[in-house]
């Protein structure tokens, strides 16, 4: 294994290289390091889920509202129960909070009845319809003038950044390459196909596109013309923790042709999310808020909660998701190329991600490639970022083993020395405070860094701005 992030790349065939790092493309390359294969993931960013994987709504859901039939609600539902079970295992947050879709006028309330059929047909069978009067005993702290709402009960918060590090921290540890600040410039189809990258050549006999919002450039390089990514940008309030008191599911409008819709929803962190916004824009960097936006939802939120804009703001941020002109997911494989095209993956793209990564490998079995035979994967243990389970700060047997666990550097998020020590010193350490923050939380909270930033940043390797740093690991074959 081996995770770089500049210099020239390995001058060796992979056998699969998989374009892009989010958290599909890290569930591909995990799911393929199972087979004796040599498998690269590159990524343009300076770290894994650094795109549209960082700011997703961080929803694990049951696709009881996605087309009936399609591939998404396949690979969602499967998806679902896949990376359940993963998140129990690896130790990533998750919390089974349930949904509730929240029926504001007569027309809202008329569709729930077909949204109840089109779940059924989704294989999920436990919605319920609730009248008012048990709406807002269940959620007294709602706004005025809702009619009723449709029950999902398998609906669940999870941890976004820690989904997509374990996966690329297991692909790493079960012998992929990892290669970091590559951006993909170039691509020649052929045995092996021939990438020109920001760091140079690279060669593989298989090639996976999962580049996200990209996917549809590299799919032309390789000569197709599926599919157009058209930004689909979502913007987002977080509120402070103060704010968690008043809600208690996830609060879901009733969905509309261009998402979901802008819901309340409590975070694994602690916090109260208010968003997305979902504006076809078309820029695939724009991941600026606009005060036009942030109206928009505090509209929004006022009709579902109006307490909530009492409280304060923590932080505001806004997401690319990679829309298409089509209701489904693109996952084409072109046998002949050897070449499997992973397109169109909305915002359900975190729960489907490890039934993807599953669906790709049946692709690639389907087209004639043999993989071998797969192996088990060493497991791996993610550091707990919840709020809804013990935090190294409130475990006295962490701290007596280990005093660094007992002192505190970022107050707001209580965070730990130790934690950014282990950070630092994983098989992906952080190359950016914000790489840091996805890790452990530090300089995520009320003052974004205002008081800890500086003691943060002392704690980083000398290459980067610091004091006295924790000794960065060698990370190689």
């Amino acid at each position: 294994m081996t995770v770089t992030t500049a210099g020239a790349l390995p001058d060796e065939v992979y056998d699969i290289v998989v374009v892009g790092a989010g958290v599909v493309g890290a569930a591909i390359a995990r799911e393929l390091t199972r087979y004796p294969s040599r498998v690269a993931l590159v990524d343009a960013s300076d770290d894994v889920g650094d795109g549209t994987s960082k700011a997703n709504t961080a929803i694990l859901h049951t696709g009881f509202d996605a087309v009936p039939g399609s591939l998404e609600s396949r690979l969602v539902r499967e998806g679902q129960r896949r990376l359940a079970a993963y998140a129990e295992e690896t130790g990533i947050p998750v919390e089974p909070l349930g949904a509730l879709l929240v029926a504001w006028d007569d027309g809202q309330l008329a569709a729930l009845p077909g949204l109840v059929e089109k779940a059924e047909r989704n294989g999920c069978h436990d919605t319920r319809l609730l009248g008012a009067d048990e709406l807002y005993s269940r959620e007294p702290r709602l706004g005025p003038g809702a009619l009723g709402a449709l029950e999902v009960p398998g609906e669940s918060i999870i941890c976004p950044w820690t989904t997509t590090l374990a996966y690329a921290t297991q692909a790493v540890l079960g012998g992929a390459d990892l290669h970091l600040n590559c951006r993909v410039e170039k691509a020649a189809s052929g045995e092996p196909h021939h990438l020109v990258t920001s760091r140079g050549p690279l060669r593989a006999h298989t090639l996976i596109n999962a580049a996200g919002l990209h996917a549809d450039e590299i799919d032309r390089l390789l000569g197709h013309h599926d599919f157009t990514v058209t930004p689909r940008r979502g913007q987002l309030m977080v509120f402070d923790k103060q704010a968690r008191g008043l809600v208690r599911h996830i609060l879901l409008p009733v969905p509309t042709a261009l998402g979901k819709g802008v819901l309340v929803a409590p975070t694994v962190y602690g916090n109260v999310m208010l968003g997305p916004t979902a504006e076809d824009i078309d820029d695939k960097t724009a991941t600026g808020s606009s005060a036009a936006g942030l109206a928009y939802l505090r509209d929004k939120g006022r009709r579902v909660m109006p307490e909530l804009l009492d409280e304060e703001v923590t932080a505001v941020y806004a997401g690319l998701r990679a829309a298409t002109d089509k209701d489904d997911y693109r996952i084409r494989c072109h046998a002949e190329q050897r070449y499997v095209t992973v397109g169109g993956i909305r915002s359900t793209g975190l729960t489907a991600s490890m039934a993807i990564a599953a669906h790709v490998v049946e692709l690639l079995a389907a087209a004639g490639q043999d993989l071998g035979t797969p192996r088990a994967l060493a497991p791996v243990r993610m550091p707990n970022l919840g709020e809804a389970f013990p935090r190294p700060y409130e475990r006295a047997d962490l701290i007596a083993a280990d005093p660094e666990y007992g002192k505190i550097v970022c107050h707001c998020e209580r965070v730990t020395r130790g934690e950014i020590r282990d950070a630092l010193a994983g098989p992906l350490p952080p190359s950016s405070a914000e790489g840091l923050r996805r890790r452990t939380r530090a300089r995520g909270g009320r003052c974004q860094g205002f008081y800890c930033g500086a003691a943060v940043r002392a704690l980083f390797p000398p290459a980067t701005p610091g004091g006295e740093p924790f000794p960065r690991p060698e990370v190689g074959p």
